[in-house]
């Protein structure tokens, strides 16, 4: 088991950026696959992107261009980096991480795009 903590959330202009980090308690070399989600109000929970023990990433196609997806083996972090924010991309993020058949979730931080 590991605990997911999520940072960097908060309000930011449409076209502005902003980096969201999730720092895990323990090695993330071992887990099977760490992804970002997102909920906006009234919409179920989305598959932002994920990543691999060996950095290959897939994202949903409503950010791919605009969104990356990065992790710091040392450090026991993932981020995401969000550019060319929209009102859209509004939500809670939450950070998600799976060994085996044992997942975990963050508890999540708001991400609020307006102007």
């Amino acid at each position: 088991q590991v605990e997911l903590v999520e940072s960097g959330g908060g309000w930011v202009q449409p076209g502005g950026s902003l980096r969201l980090s999730c720092v895990a308690s323990r090695s993330i070399m071992d887990l099977d696959i760490m992804a970002w989600y997102r909920q906006a109000p009234g919409e179920q929970r989305q598959l932002v992107g994920s990543i691999t023990t060996d950095g290959r990433t897939d994202y949903a196609a409503s950010v791919k261009g605009r969104f990356t997806i990065s992790r710091d083996n040392v450090a026991n972090k993932m981020y995401l980096q969000m550019n060319s924010l929209k009102s859209d991309d509004t939500a809670v993020y939450y950070c998600y991480c799976r060994r085996g058949v044992v997942y975990d979730w963050g508890r999540g931080t708001q991400v609020t795009v307006s102007g």
